[in-house]
């Protein structure tokens, strides 16, 4: 059973024409559970009950723990999702709608997480929102399905959290032999990577802040630090109108809703901040994200006066 699509791989007219460059974007959107997660997540829980695991313990408020409770109701195994305080009415009746468990426990993930790693034993198994060699193994089928397309990419822009997503797509790229910039977006409020980039050490922020709460892991993985000082990941922020001017923008042009986590990503496309070549073939992910609405995002253009 195929528990991710095979997703659009389409030039964007309006994107290639503002960066003088082809601009291809992979709609990671167009996923079951609208996001990019759907294939770490998928992988990882497939993996698990192929060793025998009967149930899903998560951790994330987001768009991963609404892949794990869509994976247990495909799947027919029990999921709890523990989340904090600060998770979405939205975010929480999507995980509820497939059928999950879901605790409100803590102000953070890092409260969130503990209550749940408590719940783990030898059969209920901890998936681990962005931390794994199994999330990274379904990611990087991304750059295979991009190759398959005939794309050979000369830059990527993606959007950073945990550091799944860079990690995995990193890992394609190396199998496909495309030593290639990576630049790795987040918010000002969010910067984890960033700072661990400018300081040349693994960091851990004292907060995180914005709307772009998908982002906000006070420190990135291991392995996503590690990718960012072996090879050629260039870090840029964004603020959050930044942000949400992209997802308007990109709502009008595509058709298609993604959450501020993802305009980050667009808006350094958007606002042209990247000077790239009319030869350039520019991998975008549009990571999509769950969570959103337009009544929400309109909200957020209030708030922000965009």
């Amino acid at each position: 059973m195929i528990f991710d699509m095979k997703t659009p791989l389409i030039k964007s007219s309006k994107l290639s024409e503002l960066n003088n460059c082809n601009v291809w974007l992979k709609m990671e959107s167009s996923q079951s559970t609208g996001s990019f997660k759907q294939r770490s997540i998928g992988n990882a829980c497939q993996k698990y009950v192929e060793q025998g695991a009967i149930k899903f313990i998560s951790s994330s408020g987001g768009n991963a723990g609404i892949s794990v409770a869509y994976m247990g109701k495909v799947l027919n195994i029990p999921v709890t999702v523990v989340v904090p305080k600060t998770t979405s009415q939205r975010a929480i009746d999507l995980m509820l709608s497939e059928g999950a468990e879901v605790i409100v426990h803590g102000d953070s993930w890092v409260d969130a997480n503990e209550l749940a790693l408590s719940f783990v034993n030898d059969h209920a198994v901890y998936i681990h929102p962005f931390d794994h060699q199994y999330l990274w193994d379904g990611v990087a089928e991304i750059v295979d399905e991009v190759i398959a397309e005939g794309i050979r990419p000369t830059a990527v822009v993606l959007s950073v959290g945990g550091g799944s997503l860079i990690s995995g797509i990193s890992q394609g790229l190396q199998k496909h032999h495309l030593d290639i910039p990576i630049y790795a977006v987040e918010t000002v409020g969010t910067a984890s990577l960033n700072t661990s980039i400018q300081l040349g050490e693994h960091v851990t922020l004292d907060q995180v802040t914005g709307i772009a709460t998908t982002l906000a892991a006070k420190k990135v993985c291991e392995q996503a630090f590690r990718v960012s000082q072996n090879n050629d990941v260039r870090g840029l922020t964004v603020s959050d109108g930044e942000t949400v001017r992209a997802c308007l923008k990109f709502l009008d042009d595509h058709r298609t809703l993604v959450e501020p986590a993802c305009g980050a990503t667009l808006s350094v496309l958007y606002d042209q901040k990247i000077a790239f070549t009319e030869t350039d073939d520019v991998l975008v992910i549009v990571c999509g994200g769950a969570s959103i609405t337009f009544d929400q995002l309109s909200k957020y253009t209030v708030e922000l006066s965009v």
